[in-house]
């Protein structure tokens, strides 16, 4: 397989063919965010698409699961992803799920036929960054969307037939907008009610501005008692029901799993039992991206 840049995937598609449909990210400002910062968004040549998957075809003897990468593969023209989702599934019969990043601004470009064809042709779901429900966090974060249109765009996905998997960042709002980003947040999952919900804890990279504000002292981090609190706002304000909800990330400091609202009480226990011992609490250095 031929790759360009450094490749980011969700952690459910570990075991997915990805393929490169686009180059980058085509917003790549949020401040949080390392990401793609070694290329420009691009769309990858067609044909060379085409090519990777013939190429693929040739090594592996079954591929059930392919993630169509990089940052924002619906931006392409829909005639493109006819094509590219035709030939998955001309290539790999035995494929049940191909999935791919989406912004609010890919969506938005898609009419709700196209949306609709895209499902029919194959693809199952797309992953979407809410990162917080609060309009003060995401303008901190140069998001480039209010919390407003992420949500109509999630809700415009689901209403399409496509299944949505949303995540967002605990601690992006700092100590200051602590109760206003767990709050909003869990709002904004409620009017969406994705399929999946998943939380990361925010961890900061080198090099980007959020780094260069810690360092200066205007961002100040959550300590993990206020991430223990803050989930635990979020987690009462929760009402999605059906969504199979995630904290199990390599950045969490607690995992937490279960599925909405059935879970909440089981998963509000093991807040309770964390915020009493923090040694169930993963290390710091333990954390990752």
């Amino acid at each position: 397989m031929r790759y360009y840049g450094s490749v980011y995937r969700p952690p459910s598609e570990a075991r997915s063919l990805i393929v490169q449909v686009t180059y980058g990210c085509s917003h790549n400002t949020c401040a949080f965010c390392s990401m793609y910062k070694e290329k420009r968004f691009a769309v990858r040549p067609l044909e060379e698409v085409l090519e990777d998957f013939s190429i693929a075809r040739g090594i592996y003897r079954r591929v059930e699961k392919v993630f169509l990468a990089d940052g924002d593969a619906l931006v392409r023209k829909a005639k493109e992803l006819y094509t590219i989702l035709d030939t998955v599934k001309e290539l790999f019969p035995e494929c049940r799920q191909v999935t791919c990043y989406a912004s609010p601004a890919s969506i938005r470009i898609r009419t709700e036929e196209e949306l609709r064809t895209l499902r029919e042709k194959g693809l199952t779901m797309v992953y979407m960054g809410l990162e917080s429900g609060s309009d003060e966090v995401l303008t901190l974060m140069r998001k480039g969307h209010p919390a407003a249109e992420i949500i109509e765009m999630g809700q415009k996905a689901r209403a399409c037939g496509l299944a949505l998997s949303v995540t967002a960042i605990t601690g992006l709002g700092g100590p200051d907008l602590l109760e206003a980003h767990a709050v909003k947040t869990a709002e904004a999952f409620n009017a969406m009610n994705p399929e999946y919900i998943g939380m990361l804890t925010l961890m900061v990279e080198p090099g980007t501005p959020l780094y260069d504000w810690v360092q200066d002292g205007s961002f100040r981090l959550l300590t993990q008692p206020q991430v223990l609190e803050e989930t635990r706002l979020l987690m009462e304000h929760l009402d999605s029901p059906g969504s199979v909800f995630r904290m199990n990330h390599a950045s969490n400091y607690l995992v937490l799993r279960g599925t909405l609202n059935g879970d909440q009480k089981a998963m509000l226990a093991e807040i309770d039992r964390a915020e009493h011992d923090l040694s169930r609490l993963r290390p710091e250095s333990w954390r990752g991206l």
